[in-house]
């Protein structure tokens, strides 16, 4: 049956009329963003010089170069990535491979039966089943379950896993599934019509060591507090940004676990979902090892963030703890693309520069308050016009590209963005340090 909905036409995501090879991209990004850096440091030696006289040149140094030339670096790298991108149209919009959806859920009564709504009204021409996986709920998810597939007409089976943890409902479920391919969707998540087409054209399609594809997932309750407003931000530029960029040279760092795709036989040698906090990371990264995992813009889920502080300072900790199993299980030196052993390379960096985030922004202030720009002037100069020029690159991409095609509305909230402009980093660092604590004791993980 022919769809109206036709996304990926020559006008919205055309072949590419000239193709660099994936390292020349890299190439040219990194150099680009080493050109942004020199210029940076060579405009805020002043107040470099002066910081150094205060303190010494080595912390001076070493402080500076964490909160202003890396993240600006960073910044520009991904600005260049973003212009760079051109991913081509999807060969086949409707294919027709078996798919099963696993859906891990625990006490999500509220939620199972709008979510199943959703997936049972996908436009997706092949056999698409579903797999519900109670993980130890105490309330009536499976009861709202049956309620919602007997109104829609899904095709639902239920299975309990009694030991609490997402990656023991993942793997239990993983057990059951017969069909070549396996998307997962977390149980507050709704889709997009055409996402999981889309997710699947791209992953059938694509090369033949593509093991796993991950979704665009967006904000559904983006009006529910200050905090939710600033993550409507958060994933719809930083977090998409991040998945571009890596999806052109061949290595999404993480599939995640809320709507991704994977073919089944992969996710088996790899032996499914291990039981860590970050299963997705750490599933990701050792997909990595033997294939590539990419990322398709234009298969949207709207999933639920936490509309206050302590429940995103949890999801955020568990995110930060995850980086560390992802670094510890699969260490990046050990993926067999150059490019990918870079990529994952840096996010070793992530913890310092958070660190370096939460002990240096404060007294950056505080020093800018008294006349003293030491700190400042070099963020200012290398951070937040990189920063700025990045998200209005990928602002326009995202619209022109996923959301007028879609028939969405990109949020008119210039406060919220302001404010994430200015504070969200700085927020998120502090949020961070919180999981890195938790890993290094060892404490015990909670799954929600």
């Amino acid at each position: 049956m022919r769809r109206s909905f036709e996304p990926t036409s020559a006008a919205e995501r055309p072949f590419r009329r000239w193709y660099l090879h994936t390292d020349v991209r890299f190439v040219v990004a990194a150099a680009v963003a080493v050109a942004w850096t020199s210029v940076a440091i060579w405009l805020s030696w002043p107040e470099l010089s002066a910081f150094a006289d205060a303190i010494g040149a080595i912390p001076a140094d070493v402080i500076v170069a964490l909160v202003a030339f890396v993240p600006g670096y960073v910044a520009a790298f991904h600005a260049v990535g973003i212009v760079l991108d051109r991913p081509p149209a999807l060969l086949d919009l409707h294919p027709t491979t078996p798919v099963t959806v696993l859906l891990a859920a625990r006490n999500e009564e509220r939620t199972i039966a709008e979510t199943l709504d959703y997936l049972a009204a996908q436009d997706y021409d092949g056999r698409l089943s579903i797999v519900l996986i109670d993980n130890g709920s105490t309330d009536h998810t499976v009861i709202e379950a049956l309620k919602a597939v007997g109104r829609n007409g899904a095709q639902l089976v239920v299975l309990r896993e009694q030991r609490a943890g997402k990656s023991f409902a993942l793997n239990r479920g993983l057990a059951a599934v017969r069909t070549p391919l396996v998307v997962t969707v977390d149980a507050d998540t709704l889709l997009q019509k055409s996402a999981i087409r889309l997710l699947v054209a791209k992953l059938t399609t694509g090369p033949n060591d593509l093991t796993a594809v991950a979704g665009h997932v967006m904000v559904r309750n983006g009006r529910d507090g200050i905090w939710a407003r600033l993550q409507v931000w958060d994933y719809l530029l930083s977090i998409s940004a991040l998945k571009r960029v890596q999806a052109m040279f061949q290595g999404t760092l993480v599939a995640q676990g809320a709507f991704s795709a994977y073919r089944t036989n992969a996710l088996r040698r790899a032996g499914g979902w291990p039981m860590v906090v970050g299963e997705d990371i750490v599933l990701t990264w050792r997909l990595l090892l033997g294939g590539r995992v990419s990322y398709e813009p234009l298969a949207v889920a709207f999933t639920a963030v936490p509309t206050g502080l302590r429940h995103l300072a949890r999801q955020r900790a568990r995110w930060a703890r995850g980086l560390f199993e992802g670094l510890s299980a699969v260490p990046p030196w050990l993926q067999h693309r150059w490019t990918i052993r870079l990529l994952a390379g840096a996010d070793a960096l992530v913890p310092l520069l958070d660190l370096a985030y939460v002990l240096a922004w404060l007294p950056a202030v505080l020093l800018a308050v008294t006349g003293h720009f030491w700190i400042a002037g070099p963020i200012a100069i290398a951070v937040l016009p990189a920063n700025l020029l990045l998200y209005a690159l990928l602002h326009r991409r995202q619209r022109r590209t996923v959301l007028e095609p879609l028939g969405l509305r990109a949020r008119r909230d210039r406060a919220s963005l302001l404010l994430f402009l200015l504070a969200y980093q700085p927020l998120l660092s502090v949020l961070s340090l919180r999981g890195y604590v938790e890993h290094v004791v060892h404490r015990r993980p909670v799954w929600k």
